[in-house]
C-alpha cells in the first residue's frame, strides 16, 4: 500500500508573519477611526472645555484644520504596533494551544481557550506598548498649539526621541492598563463572538462565511467595547500625559479613573465609544479575510 502523506502546512514563521501582515493591511482601512477615538478620550481633559461634541464632529474638525491626510495621523505607529502585538499574540497564542492539544488531538475546551487568548494577549500589549505610546502621542499632536506639540515625524521618530527625552522606560509607560485591556478584550471578544456566531447559526437564517463572521463579529464588538474602554480611556491618558512641576500628570490607573469621573462624569469613561467599535468588528474581519488570502496564495504557489 502506498503510504499516505501528511498534507503540506505552513510554516510556523509564516503564520506569524502572515498574522501580522494581515493586522498591518487591516489598519490601513481603520486607522482614521482610532484617530478620532483618541482624539474623543482626550477631549476635556483637566476639566477643560470638550473640544469634540460627537465622533462625527471630531472627523470633521480634523479634516477641517489638518487636511485629507491628518486623518491617516499616526499610521506608521498603528503599523508597528500590530507588526508587534498581532504577531507575538497570535505566535504565543499558536505555541500555548498546541502544548494544550491532547496527545489524541483534543483541542482545549473553551475556558483554556479564553486562558490561553488571555495570556496571548498580555504578553503581546507588553511587547506593543511602545508602539502604542508613540500612536497615542503621534494622533494626540494636532490638537494642540502649535508650540506644544511634539512633532514627531514617524513611529521611529518618535521612540528614539521619547527614549532621549523621557527615558526608555517611558515606552513602557502605560504598560499595566494596555496588558490590562488586552485581557478584557481577549475575554470579552473570545466569549462573546463563540457566543454570537452560534445563535446566529441557530436563527436559521445565516451559513457559516463571510457575513455571519461579519455580523458576529459586530455583535461581539459592541460586548467587547462596553467592556474594556474604561481601561482603555485609562490608557490613552496615562500615554499622552506630561510632566507638571516635575511630577506626573496622574499617579496610577485609578487616579486617571477618580479624575474622569470627577471632572467630565461617570459616561465619559465610554467616550469615544463610536469610533472604536466601528473599528473592532471591521478590524477584526479585514484580520481574516487578509489571513485567508495570503495563505491561500502561500498553498498555491509554494506548497503544491
Amino acid at each position: 500500500m502506498a503510504e499516505t502523506s501528511k498534507p503540506k502546512t505552513s510554516p510556523k514563521a509564516i503564520k506569524f508573519l502572515f498574522g501580522g501582515l494581515a493586522g498591518m493591511g487591516a489598519t490601513v482601512f481603520v486607522q482614521p477611526l482610532d484617530l478620532v477615538k483618541n482624539r474623543m478620550q482626550l477631549s476635556g481633559q483637566g476639566g477643560k472645555v470638550r473640544e469634540y461634541k460627537t465622533s462625527f464632529h471630531a472627523l470633521a474638525s480634523i479634516l477641517k484644520n489638518e487636511g485629507l491626510g491628518g486623518i491617516y495621523t499616526g499610521l506608521s505607529a498603528g503599523l508597528l504596533r500590530q507588526a508587534t502585538y498581532t504577531t507575538t499574540r497570535l505566535g504565543i497564542y499558536t505555541v500555548l494551544f498546541e502544548k494544550m492539544t491532547g496527545q489524541d488531538g483534543t483541542p482545549p475546551n473553551f475556558l483554556m481557550k479564553a486562558v490561553i487568548g488571555m495570556t496571548a494577549g498580555a504578553i503581546g500589549a507588553f511587547v506593543g506598548t511602545p508602539a502604542e505610546v508613540a500612536l497615542i502621542r503621534m494622533t494626540a499632536d494636532g490638537r494642540l498649539p502649535t508650540d506644544q506639540r511634539r512633532g514627531y515625524s514617524n513611529v521611529f521618530n518618535a521612540l528614539v526621541r521619547i527614549t532621549k527625552e523621557e527615558g526608555v522606560t517611558t515606552l513602557w509607560r502605560g504598560c499595566i492598563p494596555t496588558m490590562a485591556r488586552a485581557v478584557v478584550v481577549n475575554a470579552a471578544q473570545l466569549a462573546s463572538y463563540s457566543q454570537s456566531k452560534q445563535a446566529l447559526i441557530e436563527t436559521g437564517y445565516f451559513v457559516d462565511g463571510i457575513f455571519l463572521h461579519f455580523c458576529a463579529s459586530m455583535i461581539s464588538g459592541l460586548v467587547t467595547t462596553a467592556a474594556s474602554m474604561p481601561v482603555d480611556i485609562v490608557k490613552t491618558r496615562i500615554q499622552n500625559m506630561r510632566m507638571i512641576d516635575g511630577k506626573p500628570e496622574f499617579r496610577n490607573g485609578l487616579d486617571v479613573l477618580a479624575k474622569v469621573i470627577r471632572n467630565e462624569g461617570f459616561f465619559s469613561l465610554w467616550k469615544g465609544f463610536t469610533p472604536y467599535y466601528a473599528r473592532l468588528g471591521p478590524h477584526t474581519v479585514l484580520t481574516f479575510i487578509f489571513l485567508e488570502q495570503m495563505n491561500k496564495a502561500y498553498k498555491l504557489y509554494f506548497l503544491n
